[in-house]
């Protein structure tokens, strides 16, 4: 039972903190909320990794680090302008550098022979 204010305090706050920082004027001017442009960059990256080619690998990769690239811009607006942290921004930036680091190391192994994929 002592934990069910931190509870609801977090249910709440956590929401408002992700508003702030989407809707403040730093992170993107008269441009698309961020979480719109995560999703499409989720989906983006996604779609990328069903092609094994060189193509794929190069492009997953780019995204990811954009992506990144991208992720740190807020963290950096989140803590610098806005003094509040997002709980949803920091996991995303998380996924974003697992994800990234994880493109980057498929972009530099061997590709698969060919007619064998794995």
């Amino acid at each position: 039972m002592a934990c069910l204010p931190l509870t609801l305090r977090a249910l709440v706050l956590v929401p408002l903190l992700a508003v702030a920082v989407d809707q403040a004027r730093a992170t993107l001017a008269c441009g698309p909320p961020a979480a719109w442009l995560a999703i499409a960059g989720y989906a983006s990256i996604l779609a990328t990794l069903a092609r094994d080619g060189e193509w794929g690998r190069t492009t997953a990769a780019f995204l990811a680090l954009a992506g990144l690239g991208f992720s740190g811009w807020l963290t950096y607006v989140e803590v610098a302008r806005l003094e509040a942290i997002c709980v949803w921004c920091v996991g995303s930036a998380a996924c974003m550098a697992v994800l990234a680091g994880l493109a980057v190391a498929r972009l530099l192994s061997p590709p698969p022979p060919p007619g064998r994929r794995g």
